[in-house]
């Protein structure tokens, strides 16, 4: 098979990083400047489309030519840009991304820092932002350039021939890179699965203008209401300048020595010597929490057909390759809680923002409520959202053989009574409202959701949120849940051996389930149940301080700092990639089964699925029977999905 390596160079007067490839280019303004290319081996071609070079028409033909593969480091912008600037389809099917497999393989997602963690002789060349800057990107005008405000190659010739060169140099590393990954393949199936990933990138999803338009209007409101309040009681021109502020309330007797965040209030608040002093302290509180940073987001990355595009990072989670959220960030949407979200985003989308209040509370509040309601199906279509039951807990069970946790999940399902009942060894009947132990079923939630990753008093503090377990009973609540679970205990120790084990002696360890830990090339290796593995970069064993054993540590992308770092693991964390892994592999085959019998994906957050169906045809039962039925690969793993329809998305 022949492979045609690209990379393009554009110009458009929107901006890329925060609105996203979709909309960059709608822009009136957009165009390819640049085209570099090279066939297998051959020598990397650049064509100047500002100079009115034709691309050569073999490349033309070949860019929607199956019997080629198209290649790019990050192939979802080239593929966006090619098919809007020649007008053609770029059928993901017939493209690879490079960035994708390196992803794939743990290492970061950009070429600079792949190239350099690979200690690749050919380095992408240092120079491309400032040539980036001058010309694909508006410039300010000036007296000095003649009120301009764009850059053409004639300003700077010599500039120009340097970019020229740069877009030669991105496909002369991005070719090396990919040699260096293909000893190390992506599955097939997960080069279809990233097909999809594209398709439902590019297809969108919906979105009110309107709502998303009031609720600035809301906010701005709002807003503008406490600073009056604020300007009236204190006197100040801008009671939101932090100097200004901190010298009036130190008039009131109140020193701010460690400032005014949100941390300190409480204890400002308490030290507030009047009622005034305290409301200017509230007020300033409340002005912080009106954040329309999604709207603003949303509004960013609108099409001009009112669709948000780009929204999923295949293989974000490089660990684990689950998704991860783009552009206004769909895996973190805030919960809906509000009874009756209908009246109220009608109410917002009126504009009487003064019976919103009344009815639901404050706007800040109410705004954060409404932000899935955001997301509309077409006209002509409703939402069907579907998703997994508890399937981090299944898997693990499944992974571990812990035997009654799957005959449950076969079973009424109900997980966190049965893991009461088995911590505190009391019927299962009896843990119903309206008995007393029933308020051991908030003990058996917490345990659940915090012990399986071998966590131990201080994730059961993260995750009793609603404060109903006294922490000094922690540790004794971990202790009763490994009890109770003693093979997901055996697991985080021999996924730990396993790992090491490879590491040290440079070879395989098989656990159950076709799960097995495998050292190749200076690359520890989790070969995953789907046939796939997730990959541990530079392994190697070191003592651990804190434990007076041996320890595994390998490099990776830190997610907080965006750094390329060591890490040290263990076992639980170990088994929590291999968990992680699997349910999103799950929810991979849903994606291909739910698409291969018709139905629309429009973005999925998570282990859930959000599908755009026309009125009238397809089902909550069919979506929830898809995910449901039996993995090949993962026989006696007990699925279940629950969905539900409705007119804009919300958290069921």
């Amino acid at each position: 098979m022949t492979t045609l390596q690209i990379d393009v160079e554009t110009y458009s007067s929107v901006d890329l990083k925060t609105c996203g490839v979709h909309r960059y280019v709608e822009a009136p303004d957009f165009e390819i400047l640049l085209f570099a290319y090279a066939y297998d081996d051959e020598p990397v071609q650049v064509i100047d489309l500002t100079a009115f070079e034709d691309l050569p028409e073999r490349v033309l033909y070949d860019l929607t030519n199956p019997a080629v593969t198209k290649t790019a480091f990050n192939a979802a912008f080239e593929r966006t840009a090619i098919a809007r600037h020649f007008g053609i389809e770029c059928d993901p099917l017939q493209w690879r991304c490079t960035a994708v497999h390196a992803l794939t393989l743990g290492l970061p997602g950009y070429l600079e820092g792949v190239a350099e963690v690979l200690k690749l002789d050919a380095q992408k060349d240092a120079k491309g932002k400032v040539l980036i800057k001058y010309f694909s990107v508006p410039c300010k005008p000036t007296k000095t350039n003649g009120g301009r405000t764009r850059n053409y190659p004639h300003h700077d010739p010599i500039k120009w021939q340097q970019y020229i060169e740069y877009n030669r140099q991105d496909v002369v590393v991005e070719r090396e890179v990919r040699r260096k990954l293909e000893r190390f393949p992506v599955p097939e199936k997960e080069w279809r699965l990233w097909a999809l990933d594209q398709r439902i990138n590019d297809r969108g999803v919906r979105l009110d203008p309107v709502l998303v338009q009031q609720a600035f209007a809301c906010d701005a409101q709002y807003e503008e209401r406490l600073m009056q309040e604020a300007r009236e009681i204190t006197g100040l021109e801008n009671p939101n300048s932090l100097t200004q502020l901190k010298a009036w309330l130190a008039e009131r007797g109140l020193e701010t020595a460690d400032g005014l965040s949100k941390e300190h209030m409480p204890v400002l608040l308490d030290a507030a010597p009047d009622d005034e002093t305290r409301r200017v302290l509230e007020l300033r509180q409340e002005m912080s929490k009106t954040s329309v940073d999604k709207y603003h987001a949303m509004m960013r990355s609108i099409c001009a057909d009112d669709r948000a595009r780009g929204l999923l990072q295949f293989c974000g989670a490089n660990r684990t390759w689950r998704w991860a959220g783009r552009l206004i960030q769909v895996q973190n949407l805030p919960q809906n809680k509000i009874e009756d979200l209908a009246l109220a985003r009608e109410t917002l989308r009126s504009g009487d923002f003064e019976l919103l209040e009344m009815l639901f509370g404050p706007p800040p509040f109410v705004l954060s409520q409404l932000i899935r309601t955001a997301f509309v199906p077409s006209p002509g279509y409703r939402f069907i959202v579907s998703d997994f039951s508890a399937i981090e807990a299944r898997v693990i069970a499944w992974l571990a053989d812990e035997h009654w946790v799957l005959d449950v999940f076969k079973g009424h399902g109900k997980i966190y009574e049965a893991t009461a009942a088995q911590m505190f060894g009391v019927p299962l009947e009896t843990i119903v409202k309206g008995h007393p132990n029933y308020e051991l079923r908030a003990r058996g939630k917490v345990a659940v959701l915090a012990c399986g990753y071998q966590g131990g008093p201080n994730a059961m503090a993260a995750m009793d949120s609603k404060k109903e377990i006294d922490p000094d009973d922690y540790p004794r609540l971990v202790k009763q849940w490994r009890t109770a679970n003693p093979n997901i205990v055996k697991l985080w120790y021999a996924a730990e051996e396993a790992a090491i084990t490879a590491v040290r002696e440079k070879t395989t360890v098989k656990l159950k389930h076709g799960v097995r830990y495998r050292y190749e090339s200076g690359m520890l290796f989790a070969d995953l149940p789907s046939g796939r593995s997730l990959a541990y970069v530079n392994p190697r064993i070191k003592p651990d301080p804190n434990y007076d054993k041996d320890g595994l540590v390998f490099d990776g992308m830190d997610q907080v700092k965006k750094k390329w770092m060591s890490h040290r693991t263990y076992g639980g964390r170990l088994v929590e990639n291999l968990v992680q892994a699997i349910a999103r592999d799950c929810l991979a085959e849903s994606l291909m089964r739910l698409d291969a019998k018709g139905y629309r994906i429009v973005m999925h957050v998570h282990d859930e699925v959000v599908l755009e169906v026309p009125v009238g045809t397809g089902s909550v039962e069919e979506v929830t029977e898809i995910m449901s039925q039996p993995i090949e690969w993962a026989p006696g793993l007990p699925l279940t999905a629950a969905g539900f329809e409705c007119d804009f998305y919300q958290k069921d």
